[in-house]
């Protein structure tokens, strides 16, 4: 169930529906809750349409940041676990928190993956640790964003994920959403162009 296809997405409190107007699908679910000072606010129950390769990146519950404190107690250990990051030749870095134990993906395949996305300041702006439900997509075929597809399918120096492995991706906005940025309303953004991200990435594993 992609984010970046033709469908309409559910989870607790979003909705997520094609852009129609943008080259690369991006998703935004409707907004049941108000973004924190930090973030643009939005109005309650007001939705934005964007695609499935912006909703990795905008789960935007906004319960997320509401509810960052019912993350798991791994996940908030993981926290204080410094990575060393290792650069690659297309600009995304990695860290490995843990090496899985399962197959790696292949290009094309369904699989699921915990995630928490931030701003290089820290900003978390997504979770889906706080849904209590993987996402799942279909890895290497532009679904995602293409940090996403390098940083767990692997090549370019990058070993690829197993499942169960938890890694960190470093993204430079060219792998990110570039120049364009991400949750756009009246004049500001929830990732702001040209951002680079971080996303701790949990290959569950096959879907």
């Amino acid at each position: 169930m992609s984010c970046l296809g033709v469908i309409t997405y559910y989870t607790p409190c979003l909705k997520i529906t094609k852009l129609k107007s943008s080259s690369k699908t991006l998703l935004l679910p409707h907004i049941t809750k108000t973004i924190t000072s930090q973030s643009p606010k939005l109005e309650p129950q007001q939705p934005l349409h964007l695609s499935k390769r912006e909703y990795i990146g905008l789960g935007l519950c906004l319960g997320l940041i509401c509810a960052l404190p019912q993350q798991p107690q791994t996940v908030l250990a993981e926290e204080a676990f410094k990575c060393q990051f290792t650069a690659t030749p297309s600009g995304l870095e990695f860290c490995d928190k843990v090496v899985g134990y399962g197959p790696e993906a292949t290009q094309g395949q369904l699989i699921k993956a915990h995630y928490v996305g931030k701003l290089e300041n820290g900003t978390v702006f997504d979770s889906s640790y706080s849904r209590g439900k993987p996402l799942t997509i279909r890895i290497g075929v532009g679904e995602v964003i293409k940090g996403w597809d390098q940083g767990i399918l692997g090549g370019d120096g990058i070993p690829p994920m197993l499942a169960g492995g938890k890694r960190t991706l470093k993204l430079p906005p060219e792998l990110g959403y570039g120049i364009r940025g991400a949750g756009c309303k009246g004049g500001s953004c929830i990732i702001p162009p040209n951002s680079t991200l971080l996303f701790d990435v949990e290959f569950v594993g096959k879907a």
